[in-house]
């Protein structure tokens, strides 16, 4: 399925960068907050090869300083990502976009892991239709949470959407919560919130604040400069906050032994969890004794 494509603003750039800082804060059963600088990738998924001719730093589908690589973000045989939107969309009833941006970290040195990549996808009028909010986590799996923008859903820049949790992300959360996303649409700078809740209410919040550069090879020198091999310490970060969660005591939850849907089309978090694992035809397995847990 396939739409009819824009012709780009003339200050809509095919790319940008956002520096900025991600942290995360989590308020039970143990307070515990981390913080660190980041920068990410606003990209143009029709414009992709033209992103490439900007740096000699930037290569796309092969290796270099910064590399996009479209088998992170689709089909692992690196095709189209366009017809994968398309294709995504269309399955759950839903019209192409005219016009497709990705938020991600960009590889590094040929690695990066995106906990979170979300696609911005715009109508024939450049209004915000539809989020797809695709979710990694380091066990290889990923997961795409679909959301039509409704126009309740939107105050200003500002997206609001809620959605029940259909992938095992961390083995400090359960499988029971919802997240409840507000976005920026994307400008000079970006915002992204996430709180996570459970039946006892919230306790997670994790953001996004960044401001926009010019996608050039001046900045991506600077962004290497100011965030060196910033893909691998995410991954290193992840592990190490693990640690100190487990550390802790907070209580650990095995991965659900039924494998995780691609994709979901849930409405509004209401406990409707579409065609993802149901937690409670794939039981989660629950350690509260750190000790035990390292010993088994």
């Amino acid at each position: 399925m396939t739409g009819t494509l824009p012709t780009p603003a003339i200050n809509d750039p095919a790319a940008r960068l956002y520096f900025g800082r991600v942290i995360h804060a989590r308020s039970r059963p143990r307070k515990h907050r981390f913080a660190y600088k980041v920068f990410s990738m606003l990209i143009d998924i029709d414009r992709l090869e033209d992103v490439a001719k900007t740096s000699t730093l930037f290569s796309l589908d092969r290796f270099n300083l910064f590399s996009f690589h479209r088998r992170d973000h689709g089909p692992k045989d690196g095709s189209s990502l366009r017809a994968h939107i398309d294709t995504l969309l269309g399955d759950a009833g839903l019209p192409a976009p005219a016009q497709i941006k990705l938020l991600c970290y960009p590889r590094i040195l040929g690695y990066v892991f995106n906990p979170l990549s979300v696609y911005y996808c715009y109508d024939a009028a450049g209004q915000l239709s539809v989020l797809v909010y695709q979710v990694h986590n380091t066990f290889g799996d990923v997961h795409s949470y679909i959301a039509p923008v409704a126009e309740a859903e939107q105050k200003g820049r500002v997206v609001h959407q809620s959605r029940d949790k259909n992938l095992h992300v961390s083995p400090f959360v359960g499988m029971a919560a919802s997240y409840h996303f507000a976005l920026d649409d994307p400008a000079e700078t970006i915002g992204i919130r996430i709180r996570e809740t459970d039946e006892d209410g919230p306790f997670l919040l994790a953001t996004f604040d960044g401001k926009a550069r010019a996608f050039s090879t001046a900045t991506l020198a600077l962004a290497f400069v100011k965030y060196p091999l910033m893909t691998l310490k995410i991954v290193g970060a992840i592990h190490f906050e693990a640690l100190r969660l487990w550390l802790k005591g907070v209580p650990f939850f095995s991965s659900p032994l039924q494998a995780p849907a691609r994709s979901s089309l849930d409405g509004p978090s209401q406990g409707a969890r579409g065609n993802a694992i149901d937690p409670a035809k794939a039981p989660e397995k629950r350690y509260t004794d750190p000790a035990k847990t390292k010993a088994a």
